[in-house]
């Protein structure tokens, strides 16, 4: 298994952060996100829990063509989040539920304020991929890992995106997102409706 953690500052306030969290998609970094679904949505003494599930694009490296063929190019994942406007935590944990025979991507993301400056906000990532194919198990962790440091570039890039055309108005909106993924959403949200049911809570 792989791991990796690391901790981002955004100059923004929890509050905005928060805010800006749930407006996250669509942005001109994640054209590879094409859908998002609340499955569930529960109130919890001071906590909210919600339960969505995404639908991202997943280009496979050739081997991985071998394993599940020319076609796979859509994966379903389940994120899971835990607010608390008392404590100011916001935790999000995902985690594939698809590809899962090939390898497991597992996130923990706790947003809180910085401690040095409780104007900004600090992002505490952990991440972990497994795979359990047999004689390839580690090179397969190690394309996941990089693979997933990757896209977290380009996630961080798009909260920043969204944080600065909700709170900075003076600043002009830069392109946004191309009308032309709606065709894309359409066809993964009817894929991603079986997988809904497949999910198993992370929060207890």
């Amino acid at each position: 298994m792989k791991y990796f953690t690391t901790v981002e500052l955004f100059k923004h306030t929890w509050d905005h952060v928060a805010s800006a969290l749930w407006q996250k998609y669509p942005n001109p970094y994640s054209k590879h996100v094409l859908t998002e679904d609340v499955i569930s949505r529960v109130l919890r003494g001071t906590e909210l829990v919600t339960q969505r599930l995404l639908t991202k694009t997943n280009r496979l490296p050739k081997w991985g063509n071998y394993i599940f063929g020319n076609h796979a190019r859509q994966v379903c994942i389940v994120e899971e989040s835990v607010v608390d406007p008392v404590k100011k935590t916001f935790t999000i944990y995902t985690r594939n539920v698809g590809f899962t025979k090939l390898m497991v991507v597992t996130e923990k993301q706790i947003y809180r304020p910085a401690q040095d400056n409780k104007d900004w906000t600090q992002l505490e990532k952990h991440s972990w991929v497994d795979s359990s194919v047999k004689g390839v198990a580690t090179a397969i962790q190690h394309f996941g890992m990089e693979r997933y440091k990757a896209n977290q570039t380009k996630s961080t890039k798009g909260l920043n995106y969204v944080l600065e055309n909700m709170f900075v108005p003076d600043r002009p909106p830069t392109e946004g997102f191309p009308a032309d993924m709606a065709r894309l959403r359409d066809s993964a949200k009817a894929k991603a409706k079986g997988m809904a049911a497949k999910a198993r809570p992370v929060v207890q």
